[in-house]
């Protein structure tokens, strides 16, 4: 006996969004809020790292690596990462780790939680004696501005993404340990359960 076309798509698509969903733990919704917790958004970002920038057209290539997220109390997140130079296309030296804290914002075109104005709280020296020097600080906060505005530390699965895609943010924020989105609509009469952790 043979499906018919229409069904054996729908078949097809429920099998994709069921695999999709699975190899990506799927947010929660409560009203207008989406949220996410932190060791979803650490997975995430252990699978998005090491990452190399390049700066100065080139000269400058900068690696971060080992990120951990941590989010306290408040309305910012707190991100360590290790950091390391290479010039000229030389092998990358450890420069050090760096704490940054940040606020958050939700971008619908990457469909992703970015950070937003993050800044340097802390450096501890990959060397005893080294120092950030100034200049070094600031081509660290350029690559970071940077990264902040092109690439998110967590995104939601583009097949739950589709299905927001019509919504307005309101707002997007550090909340109770985890990372929160608010629409401008109640999500639970538009996202199917199943797709979406309740």
């Amino acid at each position: 006996m043979k499906l018919r076309p229409a069904f054996a798509r729908l078949a097809a698509c429920t099998v994709l969004i069921a695999a999709a969903v699975g190899a990506q733990a799927a947010p929660s919704i409560s009203g207008r809020n989406l949220s996410v917790g932190a060791a979803d958004v650490q997975q995430y970002l252990d699978g998005s790292f090491p990452r190399t920038q390049n700066a100065l057209g080139g000269l400058i290539a900068m690696t971060m690596s080992h990120p951990t997220l941590t989010l306290p109390q408040g309305n910012r997140l707190d991100l360590g990462m290790d950091v390391a130079v290479a010039t000229a296309g030389g092998a990358p030296a450890p420069l050090g780790k760096v704490k940054l804290s940040s606020g958050l914002r939700y971008d619908a075109q990457t469909q992703g939680f970015h950070l937003d104005q993050p800044t340097v709280d802390d450096f501890t020296p990959a060397n005893n004696g080294g120092r950030l020097d100034s200049r070094t600080r600031e081509l660290l906060n350029v690559i970071l501005t940077d990264y902040a505005r092109r690439e998110p530390i967590y995104k939601i699965d583009p097949t739950v993404g589709a299905l927001l895609g019509a919504l307005q943010v309101q707002s997007a924020q550090v909340q109770n340990g985890r990372l929160v989105v608010t629409f401008n609509q109640d999500l639970g009469a538009m996202v199917p359960a199943g797709v979406l952790g309740k």
